[in-house]
C-alpha cells in the first residue's frame, strides 16, 4: 500500500516516517520523498493515528489526487536540485515529465492551481537555496556552482540570486564570513 505525505522533503523526514510506521507495527517496503510503501493494508483507525503522529512533526498524509501529484512534482524537483550530482541531459520540464509519466502542461497547470506558483518559480526558489548552501560550504567557485545547477552563465545565476534574495552571491558570501569572524571575536 502506498501512502503520500505532504512536506516530506528531506532524509530526516524519511527517517521520521519510517520510525512512526515501525511504532505502529507496520513494515516499510520503501520510503521516498513524499511517499512511503508499506507491506500491510492499514485500517482507517491506524491511518488516523499515523496521520496524527505525522502532524506533530509538521507532516501530513495526502488523499486528494491533485495534492498527491503536486507532492510528487515537488519531490522530483527537490531530488533533482538537492540530491543529484548527475548532469542533466534534458531540460527541467522534460526531466519532470519523464520522471512522472505525465504531459508537462498538465503537470504545470495542476501545480500552479494547487501551489499558486509555477513549477519554474518553485525550481528557482530551490536553486537559490542550493546556491546559498554551496556558498556557505565554500567548496565550489561561483562558476562551478553555476555549472552544477545548470545555469547558462555566472551572470544568469547572479542576476537570479539578486532578484530572489536582494543580495549578490558575493555579498551573501561576505556576510557569512563577517558573521563567522564576529562570532570568533566573542
Amino acid at each position: 500500500m502506498k501512502l503520500y505525505i505532504k512536506y516530506m522533503v528531506s532524509l530526516r523526514c524519511k527517517m521520521l516516517v519510517k520510525s512512526e510506521l515501525e511504532k505502529l507495527g507496520l513494515t516499510c517496503i520503501s520510503v521516498d520523498l513524499g511517499m512511503v510503501e508499506i507491506r500491510e493494508d492499514i485500517s482507517k483507525e491506524l491511518l488516523e493515528t499515523f496521520n496524527k503522529n505525522l502532524k506533530k512533526s509538521g507532516l501530513e498524509l495526502l488523499d486528494d489526487k491533485k495534492n498527491i501529484l503536486v507532492e510528487k512534482i515537488k519531490a522530483v524537483i527537490i531530488e533533482m536540485i538537492h540530491y543529484s550530482d548527475e548532469v542533466q541531459k534534458v531540460n527541467d520540464s522534460d526531466y519532470i515529465s519523464e520522471k512522472l509519466n505525465y504531459d508537462y502542461t498538465y503537470l504545470s497547470n495542476t501545480f500552479s492551481e494547487v501551489k499558486g506558483m509555477t513549477i519554474q518559480q518553485y525550481i528557482i526558489l530551490h536553486k537559490i537555496e542550493r546556491v546559498k548552501e554551496l556558498l556557505i560550504y565554500d567548496e565550489l567557485t561561483l562558476t562551478e556552482i553555476a555549472y552544477k545547477l545548470h545555469y547558462s552563465s555566472v551572470a544568469h545565476l547572479s542576476n537570479q540570486f539578486k532578484k530572489v534574495t536582494g543580495l549578490t552571491p558575493t555579498y551573501f558570501k561576505d556576510l557569512k564570513e563577517k558573521r563567522t569572524r564576529n562570532l570568533e571575536d566573542l
